[in-house]
């Protein structure tokens, strides 16, 4: 026993070491604690600080129901349906395109096809933690992709309700098509259910968890989650699913706020415990077998990101880099990829998909943040016909929402079909700008006296916006940079 406690202590703290370290090359945490559990467990050469992994097993479930019950608890449920159609065509793109990739290459690896649909997901749904803190570190949440990021991976997580809740039953294997059927029958009426509760009774469940002590509530609360996951499981529902639809009926209760704040160091430490586990369980051995699909799948996935950003960027008329922005950012795959190769594991499918998944996430989570820390180089080779015309010279920066002089934007529309001033001097002109402030029209600085510009040096007025058909972007003489509304406002 007390071995068991030294093996397990050091192995924790050498995982928190790891991730520390990566930590200061802003790498995410998931990989290291990951690379702990496999360096170190029974499937390396070498010392083993944790000779059974299936004792571990409980505290990793716990961990990956936390996981799940604060992803539901966080979920902008109000944001997403108030987003607009765009933003869901956005996400459905970037969803059909990885999860539809993910389907052919998993077909085409002739594993099975339960495993085929493991890989779908697996390549198909990317990381939320990683993604926002690669927004974070890179600075770039007042760029005007973000809240189109911040969107698709929202509107990913509740796609990942319902694709847990088909995959569920598939993996709990049937035995006939009508077995079949009523099992995934079964998992969506439990759906139903549970969104009955959290659209009715959430305050009643807020009664019952509810204490003035946070001792008490985080008792409860734990209790709770884990009781509607065990009742999930027991019913043939993934256990994952019911932890995320509490979640989501807790989102709704007064309590929400303090709920979050107690089991956001819970799901931490408990989810570093899930990925430990789960790295004690490959078998290094294995990668050479899955080495060469797993660099396919790598490629796979980042064309089908690179494809996502392009119709992303033409939906929300993103200039290249914020469509790169998009598409790379969205790259790197975590935890939801672990948790469906656990899942898979757990039912008995192909032993192969353990070390596969595991390889695959671990080279996503170190190039995500690389290649989205470049995404300049991408950009530069996006033709502007795949975008919009007329974007010539905004190849190197994203357009703003961060602009703090929209307050002086007071006409917006113009009949104007020519320069004045160009047409008193008799001069020819390239394209219109309209100022935003006075409504002014002049010539842009491709046309020979540009005189968009020099009315902006005599009045001082800082927004301008183009008169060209097709293009609604604006431009802030001040600030020196592209700006537009942002994800949501009406449109002109």
């Amino acid at each position: 026993m007390h071995a068991d406690l030294v093996g397990f202590g050091a192995l924790v703290l050498i995982a928190g070491l790891l991730a520390r370290a990566g930590r200061r090359i802003n790498l995410p945490t998931v990989p290291f604690f990951m690379l702990a559990g496999i360096l170190l467990g029974p499937g390396t050469p070498g010392p083993v600080l944790v000779a059974h992994p299936e004792d571990l097993s409980l505290l990793a479930s716990l961990g990956l129901v936390l996981l799940l019950f604060h992803l539901g608890v966080e979920f902008p449920v109000d944001q997403v349906l108030g987003s607009g159609r765009r933003l869901f065509i956005a996400a459905g793109a970037y969803i059909g395109l990885n999860i539809g990739a993910g389907l052919l290459f998993g077909l085409a690896l002739g594993w099975g096809g339960y495993e085929a649909l493991v890989i779908a997901g697996a390549l198909g749904i990317s990381s939320s933690a990683i993604v926002t803190k690669l927004l974070i570190e890179l600075r770039r949440l007042a760029n005007a992709e973000t809240p189109v990021i911040l969107g698709i991976i929202v509107i990913e997580d509740l796609f990942l309700a319902l694709y847990l809740a088909l995959l569920s039953p598939v993996l709990a294997g049937a035995g006939s098509a009508g077995e079949l059927a009523l099992h995934i029958g079964l998992s969506f009426a439990y759906l139903v259910v549970l969104f009955a509760v959290a659209r009715f009774g959430a305050r009643l469940v807020g009664k019952v968890i509810d204490s003035n002590e946070d001792e008490l509530l985080a008792i409860l609360m734990v209790g709770l989650v884990v009781l509607v996951a065990g009742v999930s499981a027991e019913i043939g529902v993934s256990d994952a699913i019911g932890a995320l639809m509490i979640g989501l009926v807790v989102a709704r209760t007064p309590i929400r706020e303090r709920v979050e704040r107690l089991v956001l160091p819970l799901r931490d430490v408990f989810a570093a415990v899930f990925f430990l586990v789960f790295g004690l369980s490959i078998d290094v051995g294995g990668f050479g077998s899955v080495a060469v699909p797993v660099l396919l799948a790598v490629l796979v996935t980042l064309v089908t990101n690179v494809l996502a950003g392009l119709v992303a960027g033409r939906l929300f008329g993103l200039n290249q880099r914020g469509a790169a922005n998009v598409g790379l950012t969205v790259l790197g795959r975590g935890e939801f990829s672990l948790i469906l190769a656990t899942l898979a594991l757990a039912a008995g499918l192909d032993g192969r998909l353990g070390p596969f998944v595991a390889l695959y996430v671990l080279i996503l989570a170190v190039a995500s943040p690389l290649l989205a820390a470049n995404s300049r180089y991408l950009a530069r080779v996006i033709p502007d016909r795949l975008l919009h015309g007329g974007w010539r010279y905004v190849r190197e920066e994203t357009m703003s929402t961060a602009c703090t002089h929209l307050d002086r934007v007071y006409i917006t529309e113009s009949d104007a079909e020519a320069c004045p001033r160009c047409v008193e001097s008799g001069d020819d002109w390239v394209q219109l700008r309209m100022c935003l402030t006075c409504g002014a029209v002049g010539c842009c600085s491709d046309s020979v006296n540009n005189h968009a510009e020099e009315h902006y040096r005599q009045t001082g007025h800082p927004l301008i916006r183009s008169l060209e058909e097709g293009e609604d972007w604006r431009y802030c003489y001040i600030d020196g940079s592209l700006v537009r509304e942002p994800m949501g406002a009406p449109r002109e």
